[in-house]
């Protein structure tokens, strides 16, 4: 005979089975983007991201990304994206600003679902869900990044991607941002000539850490910007609130931040605003 169960533990998995699915009335039609958290799904009214104009020093990666998901929202083939590369040069908010523009003529057609790389493990359940939504998807994983030792997750994002058992969606894409092009995180040994590590298994270690990038139908790099296009950033920034700006103020900032790119082009006009008393 069966020991007695904890009446605590009775009740809780009562009020378990009792509680709805949060994930079972998302509306996968009505908004634009969703946030997916490795269990359901949390639908967002509107995507925040800089007008699509405003992005500058970027225009072959504004193309690259615009058409591929222009394509993807009427239905025909499009890539799997990695866009790469230097920091705080608008990976994140170009993917965001192209989206939303693509919604403009095809909201119906298109939405966004932004995914924690720590649920990435759960993708083959966001798939099952979206493949028998009749509507196109981007799964944005931003700022992806592995452990030294991780050796599954990668694997699995690879058969995601080239059409294993659990593949993606035909109707999704993956949209990921590394500020690396291998994703994989660099083991000290492939830079230390003293570790005694043959050169081939360095290149061997390469060549796998690309290998994840390879899967990427586009991938696009971001590099940091020079003196003249960091300024003409600051300009699309500052010109639509009014707010005249020293260049030379502008540059100092960049220098004490040790970069020149779109996210400290954006926190110097956060300060000129700030000083004039307007909110951006």
């Amino acid at each position: 005979m069966s020991e007695p169960r904890d009446p605590l533990e009775r009740i809780a998995e009562a009020l378990e089975r009792l509680s709805p699915d949060p994930g079972a009335a998302v509306d996968w039609f009505g908004h634009p983007a969703y946030v997916w958290n490795g269990k359901y799904a949390r639908e967002v009214p509107a995507i925040e991201a800089p007008a699509l104009g405003q992005l500058r020093a970027i225009d072959r990666q504004k193309e690259l990304i615009h058409t591929n998901i222009a394509r993807l929202a009427s239905g025909h083939a499009a890539h799997d994206m990695l866009l790469w590369g230097a920091r705080g040069m608008g990976k994140s908010a170009l993917l965001r600003a192209v989206v939303r523009e693509v919604q403009k003529n095809a909201q119906e057609a298109l939405a966004l679902v932004q995914v924690a790389p720590a649920a990435l493990e759960s993708l083959p359940r966001l798939f099952a869900t979206l493949s028998e939504v009749d509507r196109q998807f981007v799964i944005f994983i931003d700022d992806l990044g592995f452990a030294e030792d991780d050796t599954v997750r990668p694997r699995q994002l690879r058969g995601w991607l080239e059409g294993g058992v659990e593949a993606r969606a035909a109707n999704c894409r993956l949209a990921v941002t590394s500020n690396r092009r291998a994703i994989l995180a660099r083991k000290a040994k492939e830079q230390d000539p003293d570790s005694g590590e043959s050169a081939l298994n360095i290149r061997d270690a390469v060549d796998d850490a690309l290998a994840l990038a390879d899967r990427f139908g586009l991938a696009v790099g971001f590099h940091p910007c020079s003196r003249d296009e960091y300024l003409e950033i600051v300009h699309a920034y500052a010109d639509p609130h009014g707010l005249a700006f020293d260049p030379d103020e502008a540059l100092a900032w960049a220098l004490g931040r040790g970069q020149r790119s779109g996210r400290v082009a954006w926190q110097y006009v956060v300060e000129l605003a700030g000083a004039a008393g307007k909110s951006l």
